[in-house]
């Protein structure tokens, strides 16, 4: 396959997986940095051997054709980059949170369906093995039917200066930020969620946002969720997925993961655990092989708008106090 060109978009923190993950992959290559900050293009560039733009329309203008861009920037600036992007033909892997609202994303999905360009979101734990494992463990029906979803994102960070915690810049908290990896989580397991109630913890880092919540969810199939959010507390967990069927349980862990059948005593280990760096290949190698018409994309620019719906319905919970329908 020939290698597809990517543009990566923004050299903060997570731009760092990135490069790791392009690093010895054969099917893409980085062949432009973009960002604001001269230094950190330069340094990210000089790491991937390719050249640095201080400005898209720089890039856009002046530099290697590309294949496709990734974005890396904070949410409040994806429509107004990915716009730029697919107006020129590029095909879109956007960082989730993808919009900070479901009108955005629909006009990014609109621009990538002129185009005629794969739009997609990032999601990197939709392409770890192990959960990938899981669900067609769930598949099988050797679990029986579905009754719970659990999960838990929890760990202690400092926000205080993050933008994440900005909210014109990142569009919420910890439930958007945390939250969007476990909507799509969910979705991917359960299909459509049909309504939503979102509970605030106490806040103990004295930020403008959401620090800790608490999301519970009704599939439209009639499967219950509950999903842990918080960047204060660490709920020390080995697993960050438990779905529970009334025939079995499987857990999706850090280190390992494993399921076991009510019939049986032993659980049988099927997963090492989270790979991050395997997450980010496989992530990118979908999206290259997708636009060489090789597979279909694993997350739809329909997911992507789904995803941000079920964010939008749960901080409407949140500030009603109330169970409420997803668009």
């Amino acid at each position: 396959m020939t290698p597809v060109k990517f543009a990566l978009i923004g050299a903060g923190g997570i731009a760092q997986s990135y490069i790791q993950a392009f690093e010895g992959y054969p099917h893409a290559k980085l062949a432009a940095v973009v960002d604001v900050r001269p230094e950190a293009a330069r340094a990210l560039a000089e790491r991937a051997v390719c050249p640095a733009y201080t400005d898209l329309d720089a890039l856009l203008a002046n530099g290697p054709e590309c294949d496709a861009a990734i974005i890396c920037t904070p949410p409040n600036t994806h429509e107004e980059i990915g716009m730029a992007l697919l107006n020129r033909g590029m095909h879109v892997l956007c960082e989730k949170p993808f919009t900070l609202d479901s009108a955005s994303a629909r006009r990014m999905i609109e621009a990538a369906g002129r185009a005629g360009v794969l739009l997609t979101m990032a999601s990197k734990f939709r392409y770890v093995e192990d959960v990938i494992k899981a669900k067609s463990i769930v598949t099988s029906g050797i679990l029986g039917e579905i009754i719970l979803f659990e999960n838990a994102f929890t760990s202690r960070v400092d926000m205080a200066s993050r933008w994440n915690a900005n909210p014109p810049v990142s569009g919420g908290g910890v439930l958007i930020d945390n939250g969007t990896h476990s909507v799509d989580l969910m979705r991917y397991f359960l299909g459509p969620l049909a309504d939503v109630h979102a509970i605030e913890g106490k806040r103990v880092q004295g930020l403008p946002v959401e620090d800790t919540a608490r999301l519970f969810v009704h599939s439209t199939g009639g499967v219950m969720g509950s999903v842990d959010l918080s960047w204060s507390i660490n709920k020390e967990f080995d697993s960050y997925l438990s779905i529970f069927g009334s025939q079995g349980t499987v857990l999706v862990g850090w280190k390992e993961s494993k399921y076991r059948q009510q019939s049986s005593r032993d659980w049988i280990v099927f997963g090492k655990g989270y790979n991050k760096v395997q997450a980010f290949r496989d992530q990118i190698g979908n999206f290259a092989r997708a636009i060489r018409h090789h597979e279909p994309l694993l997350i739809t620019a329909e997911d992507a708008l789904a995803s941000v719906e079920v964010i939008e319905a749960a901080y409407r919970s949140l500030r009603e106090s109330a169970w409420t329908r997803v668009a």
